[in-house]
């Protein structure tokens, strides 16, 4: 039975208090510790902001490590494409040696190419790509915001570990098999789509005033769906999503074996952020509606069940705040097409973790 830690409110003093009661047996002296976190996207305001990690920050000094914060490359075009500008990025968002005073890394490297192959053997893939920053650390501490998600309806942890510690190849391995559906006719040549478009699948027809699509090119990120004005793109509601999370499970699978030590134990601590909970992912370069703030911290060794567990509290408080006397998902409510328990159930299947937990409250 995997025992998650939970403490009410979102606050440092809160999150010191929950620190002091998890073991932390799997960190040693001079260990590197990759914190693994996301920086938040230019525009964004509801990413987790780095005053609240301080501390973490606090006990990894005294246990004389050598920690840092890190994060990939994305695939889409913007600030975080690059090591550069998503360093620059980090530190405007106050993630910074100065500030935090741990050192900022992006764990693939410049272009987002630096990565090591672990062996996995899996449906999908035998070997996935693991950021090489990630994969030389001797722990992981897995920072994860829990919030919506077009594609797997809620990213939490699964998608922290298999979509955030992987390469740029990595990701794009990953989104490959979604492409969108278009409804031209609600085109009016506003070039937002082939602006940030990575995979220059999209151009403008300037004589018909709509777009060309290249399907060949398409990455399957999803950006167009998300920044188009006029919604000519749409999730094709097949089962392309599913095939993203199961693939990204794998992925994750990949990120844990990274860190098995000689007893086959799994050197990774997840943090589950309750706080701000918007539809849409950090990755949005605009302000997010919340939709609930300041449930609580999870923490924990199993990276299914800490999942699980976010969902179950983060849906109890939904419902007995909502006042309708009706039992939603909040998920569901955000994205009603998207079935998100592939991930889970795949994650189980392949042995990435299970849904066997018990909460531990810390008052």
């Amino acid at each position: 039975m995997n025992k998650i830690y939970f403490i009410k409110t979102v606050s440092k003093e809160t999150f010191e208090k929950l620190i002091s009661n998890i073991p932390m047996n799997i960190f040693s002296k001079n260990d590197f510790v990759a914190i693994k976190t996301h920086f938040g996207e230019e525009g964004n305001t509801e990413y987790i902001k780095p005053d609240l990690f301080r501390p973490l920050i606090k006990k990894l000094y005294k246990l004389k490590t050598n920690a840092f914060f890190t994060d990939t490359n994305t695939i889409y075009s913007g600030k975080r494409s690059n090591a550069i500008t998503h360093l620059k990025l980090a530190q405007q968002h106050s993630f910074s040696q100065e500030k935090m005073g741990v050192p900022i890394i992006i764990a693939d490297g410049l272009k987002g190419n630096d990565y090591v192959e672990v062996e996995i053997n899996q449906k999908y893939f035998k070997t996935v790509k693991v950021a090489s920053y990630i994969y030389y650390s001797n722990v992981l501490i897995c920072l994860s915001h829990f919030k919506g998600h077009m594609i797997f309806g809620f990213g939490g942890t699964i998608k922290n570990l298999g979509m955030g510690c992987t390469s740029r190849q990595g990701k794009f391995l990953l989104h490959n098999s979604l492409k969108p559906n278009l409804k031209l006719e609600r085109c009016i040549a506003c070039y937002i789509c082939t602006k940030y478009c990575p995979g220059n699948a999209l151009t403008i027809n300037c004589e018909l005033k709509t777009i060309n699509f290249i399907q060949s090119n398409c990455i399957g990120c999803g950006e167009c769906i998300h920044l188009c004005p006029k919604k000519v793109f749409s999730i094709p509601w097949d089962l392309s999503y599913k095939e993203v999370q199961e693939k990204t499970a794998e992925y994750a699978l990949g990120v844990v074996k990274s860190k098995e030590n000689k007893d086959s134990n799994y050197k990774i601590l997840y943090f589950s952020i309750l706080d701000n909970i918007t539809k849409d992912c950090d990755c949005m370069n605009n302000p997010q509606p919340s939709k609930l703030k300041n449930i609580g911290i999870l923490a924990g060794f199993d990276p299914v069940s800490i999942d699980y567990a976010s969902l179950k509290i983060v849906n109890e408080y939904y419902n007995r705040t909502n006042h309708n006397n009706i039992k939603e998902d909040l998920f569901k409510t955000f994205w009603p097409e998207i079935d998100y328990s592939y991930q889970l159930e795949y994650a189980k299947k392949i042995g990435l973790g299970n849904d066997k937990y018990e909460i531990i409250e810390i008052k």
